[in-house]
């Protein structure tokens, strides 16, 4: 296949810069896109002398013109409960305002979108495990609602684009995903268990830790979103893995990875956290050929460096060396 010009907007981010990362492996030429509110440069720092790579430091909330592509990735957007909380206004901006300048983008250069849509569509679930038929159960009041509902109202804007104006579009719903890049202190379970693991802290679980997650890694997500891009799908479609966690069970294959012999201590669950959280992955396997490979325990081993890396650079820092 030749190669394509290709913009990922939060192109900075956690799955951002993998997507990048795979979208170069593919023999593309790819244009990165981020304001730097929750990415972070460190991510891309490998592709600094990628010749096919370039970046610029943007916020898409305004519009913007960078050249010709063949392909949109909208992947802008704070995606933590820490960093939606903190940049509640910013998140709703850049679910509807930013999104809609990447699609015009999209238009007027004829090319194909995808845009990152998220789990949290379904809210709290009535219907287990959660299909893409599934109009979801949210708050559109509550303080999750600046994430949920921006990704919501982004859906149905990306749609209308298809819809009235024949733009190539896709729609990823993105389950639980974890790995190397993952902000370690982004409020997620994942980054959350390993960082107090590793520093030997007490392990946070929220309420009786019988709530669950299904933990995708990286890898596969990312694997997942490319063969979309590439789909005659247009309506959302799950990515995740399917294994069902209670994060109780979560906090003890960490503990068991490491080591650590610290105690789990029970707070308070957030208001609207949901209860279950299992993607149906039925139309992605029968559209896409994709299921995931790697396992929670395999991932985590997988992740382990990363976040003793992200351990000891704050040892540093505190040190003041």
């Amino acid at each position: 296949m030749a190669s394509q010009n290709i913009l990922v907007t939060g192109a900075a981010g956690f799955l951002g810069s993998h997507l990048v990362d795979r979208l170069l492996a593919e023999g593309n030429t790819v244009l990165g896109v981020d304001n730097l509110s929750t990415g972070s440069l460190a991510n891309i720092a490998h592709l600094e002398r990628e010749p096919r790579f370039g970046f610029e430091e943007h916020d898409i909330c305004t519009p913007f013109d960078f050249g010709r592509v063949d392909y949109v990735f909208n992947f802008a957007s704070p995606a933590s409960p820490i960093d939606y909380m903190r940049l509640g206004v910013e998140t709703l901006d850049v679910g509807s305002t930013g999104t809609k300048n990447s699609l015009e983008v999209a238009r007027k250069y004829g090319a194909g979108y995808l845009h990152a849509s998220t789990s949290e569509c379904y809210g709290d679930p009535e219907v287990h495990p959660q299909v893409e038929t599934y109009w979801g159960n949210v708050n559109p009041i509550g303080p999750r609602s600046v994430y949920d509902e921006a990704k919501r109202f982004s859906e149905a804007l990306v749609t209308a684009y298809f819809r009235y104006y024949g733009v190539n579009t896709h729609l990823v719903r993105i389950f639980n995903t974890y790995g190397p890049r993952l902000q370690p202190n982004d409020g997620r379970v994942i980054s959350n268990l390993m960082m107090q693991a590793l520093r030997g802290e007490s392990l946070t679980v929220y309420g009786d830790g019988s709530q669950t997650r299904s933990f995708c890694y990286v890898s596969d997500l990312i694997d997942g979103i490319y063969k979309l891009s590439k789909s005659p799908k247009h309506g959302p479609v799950n990515i995740g893995n399917p294994t069902e966690w209670t994060i109780l069970e979560c906090a003890k294959e960490i503990q068991s990875l490491i080591g650590s012999d610290c105690e789990i201590l029970f707070k308070p669950l957030p208001q609207d956290d949901p209860k279950q959280r299992r993607p149906d992955i039925t139309r992605a396997r029968e559209l896409l050929g994709w299921e995931p490979k790697v396992s929670l325990s395999e991932g985590l081993a997988k992740s382990l460096d990363y976040f003793k890396e992200c351990v000891a650079a704050e040892e540093l820092a505190k040190s003041g060396k």
